[in-house]
Order: structure tokens, then C-alpha cells, then sequence
């Protein structure tokens, strides 16, 4: 297994992450359990292997996860760095982040937790929240009360916030120690608050690196991008994660023992990109989104949209589709984005307000109509 520098932790991270919200699982009567009889030799495997950063969250399988994470750690305790979060959105009082701290600690019977992550912060909930209940007080005297080692924070809302969160917390002077984002070779969102976060001393765990399964379809990607012969896009998804200079690890929810024993392969490679492939293969991905005949930048100067129609969303299935060969995906996210009371072109109301807007200039409205008759009709 390879191993990165984690910031200013003094930790040395394993390239390989575990997301443990993927375990097996089984319902009986009503309830759901986590198959602790494949889970735990999974997770130990990835322990003898060489992953040493295991990732769980209250409510991952179905609020089970951090009981599981617990049994098998258990006897390795010290041997291992183990993450979970507070689910900021439910604090009412400064009193119920110990509340949770407590409560997580209790289902992985354990003394204190490495990394404890404010969960899935946005700016609105990060003010809310997290400054307006003082809950980097809170997390400042459990650190020193060692039911923490670190205090960190996952992140999901627009990239140019990362470094508001890092600058207000090291101004209160209770600075974020790492930081988990979404990151691939598909969504560079936060690729320059990655390498804001690690110039801070931030340790910086990656995740999505295969795009929420994505990147795991197999395609003619790598081909496609570098014109060599093609690898496995999973592997290529990885590839190009690991070789951000500025991140320690990339995180993969894995499920089944062949999942753990791919990925460590992967995390233990010496077959990297340097830093020139990296780079060239991260401008080959964003110079083909450009030969698409819908060129949309994603922008989102056309939103919000009267109708509600999330346009950049749309189209960036089709470039799923069109320029990635990820034709299945793209249909299937399209059909859960109506299934969940998405706007398609039938509910436009033909106001072209999203047209003035375009700095493409594109013809959005003909546009929406193609897209979605070859995304849900074909």
C-alpha cells in the first residue's frame, strides 16, 4: 500500500480509503442489519492489506455502519485511523454536538474518534450551524478532552465556500485539520480549493473517485482521452485521483470482497501518473467535452429557470452520454431526475429568458427537446 503525508496531522494516510456505507446487507421483520459474517473480514482484509483510514457516518446502512466499523476494529484499535460525522443539520443547541460525539463513540465502542467530520456542510448550514450554535467551541473542548484527535468537515456546496469554512474556522482559532470532497476525473469542482486546503495544512480524502459508479462502467475513456490503449476505466478513474499532488487519499465505498481486493491493488500500485500525464490527462478530458455538438459549460447563468428545468443538469447527461460513452448512466440518472419531480422541456413555459442568458448561446429550448428524446425516449 502506498502512504501520503495527511496535512499537519502527523499521520501518514493509506492511498486507499474504506467508505464503509456500503456494507451487505439483510432485512428481516421489518428491520435492517449489516452482514457482519462479510463485512468484517472485508474490513480486515483492507486493514492486512495495508488501508489504515476507515470512513462511517451515523446513519450510513441504514444507521448500522459505525456498530460494524466497531466490531472489526476493534482488536486493531490503535493501529487504524477511524472517521465519522455530525449531522450539523440536526443540532439545535450548542449541547448536541457531545450529544452525537457521544452517541457515535457509544455504537463503535471506542474512546475517541481520529477524525470527526461536521457533515456535509454548505455555507448556509456552516453559519447556521456551526458558527451560530459555537459548535467549534464544542469541538475545540472535546479535542482537548481527547474524544477527538481532529476536527475536520465533508463538504457539498459550491467549491468557492471551501475556503470561507477553512478561513472563519482558523480566524475563531479552532482551524479545520482535513477536509473530505468530491473529486474525479469528471467533476474537477473543487480542484483549486483542494489545493487551497492543502496549502493551509489541510489533509485532503477524496470522494466519488469513480463518480458515483460512472467512471466504473466500462469504456473506451482512457483510449479516447489519451489515444493509447485502453485500461479499465475504474482504474484510470482512480489514476487520475491519486495523482492530485494535493490530496492524501481517495475514498471508495466498497461492498464485496472482490471490490476491496481491486481497489488495493490499485492503492498499492508504483505505476502512477507523473505529474505531466496527470495534467495532460485532466485538459484531454475537459478539450473533449468541447467537441460536443452541445457544448454547455455548466455555467448556469440560464438558471433558476421559470419552469424549474434544471438545464445544466440535463446537459451534462448528455455529455455523459455523447462524450463519454456512459449512455446507460446517463439514462438511468435522467429517469431517477423524473422520477423525483425533475422539469423536462414539457413543463417549459417558452419565456426564453434561459436563451438570453447563454453566454454559448445556445438554442436551449431545441436543444432540450433532442436531449431528452434520445435520454428518455430512445
Amino acid at each position: 500500500m502506498n502512504y501520503r503525508k495527511f496535512g499537519n496531522t502527523g499521520a501518514m494516510i493509506s492511498a486507499l480509503g474504506f467508505g464503509c456505507m456500503r456494507f451487505p446487507e439483510y432485512e428481516k421483520d421489518g428491520k435492517w442489519y449489516i452482514n457482519d459474517d462479510e463485512a468484517i473480514p472485508m474490513l480486515l482484509k483492507a486493514y492486512e492489506d495495508g488501508v489504515n483510514y476507515f470512513d462511517t457516518a451515523p446513519y450510513y446502512c441504514h444507521h448500522n455502519s459505525e456498530i460494524t466499523v466497531g466490531k472489526a476494529l476493534k482488536e486493531i484499535r490503535d493501529k487504524v485511523m477511524v472517521s465519522t460525522k455530525i449531522p450539523v443539520d440536526k443540532c439545535k443547541e450548542a449541547g448536541d454536538y457531545r450529544r452525537f460525539l457521544e452517541k457515535s463513540l457509544k455504537k463503535l465502542d471506542m474512546e475517541y474518534i481520529d477524525f470527526y467530520h461536521f457533515w456535509g456542510l454548505s455555507k448556509e448550514e456552516y453559519d447556521k450551524s456551526v458558527l451560530g450554535l459555537n459548535l467549534l467551541e464544542e469541538a475545540r473542548k472535546a479535542k482537548e478532552e481527547g474524544l477527538i484527535k481532529h476536527i475536520s468537515f465533508s463538504f457539498h456546496d459550491k467549491a468557492e465556500y471551501i475556503k470561507y469554512i477553512i478561513d472563519t474556522a482558523e480566524s475563531r482559532g479552532v482551524p479545520m485539520e482535513t477536509m473530505l470532497v468530491q473529486y474525479n476525473l469528471l467533476d474537477r469542482s473543487n480542484e483549486e480549493m483542494i489545493q487551497y486546503a492543502a496549502s493551509k495544512g489541510l489533509g485532503v480524502v477524496a470522494m466519488g473517485p469513480v463518480g458515483g459508479g460512472r467512471l466504473a462502467a466500462p469504456t473506451d475513456l482512457y483510449a479516447k482521452l489519451t489515444g493509447k490503449p485502453s485500461i479499465s476505466t475504474y482504474e484510470l478513474a482512480f489514476k487520475f485521483v491519486l495523482g492530485n499532488p494535493y490530496l492524501s487519499c481517495a475514498l471508495s465505498g466498497m461492498g464485496t470482497m472482490d471490490m476491496v481486493e481491486k481497489n488495493v491493488v490499485i492503492g498499492s500500485s508504483k505505476e502512477g501518473l507523473t505529474q505531466e500525464e496527470w495534467a495532460q490527462l485532466g485538459e484531454s478530458a475537459e478539450n473533449l467535452k468541447k467537441f460536443s455538438e452541445l457544448y454547455c459549460t455548466g455555467c448556469a447563468y440560464c438558471q433558476p429557470c421559470p419552469a424549474g428545468i434544471d438545464i445544466p443538469k440535463i446537459f451534462n447527461l448528455y455529455t455523459y452520454h455523447n462524450v463519454y460513452g456512459l449512455t446507460d448512466y446517463a439514462k438511468n440518472e435522467m429517469k431517477n431526475y423524473k422520477n423525483n419531480d425533475g422539469k423536462t422541456i414539457e413543463h417549459c413555459k417558452d419565456c426564453g429568458l434561459c436563451e438570453d442568458r447563454c453566454p454559448q448561446s445556445l438554442k436551449i429550448r431545441d436543444e432540450l427537446k433532442r436531449v431528452e428524446d434520445i435520454l428518455i425516449k430512445q
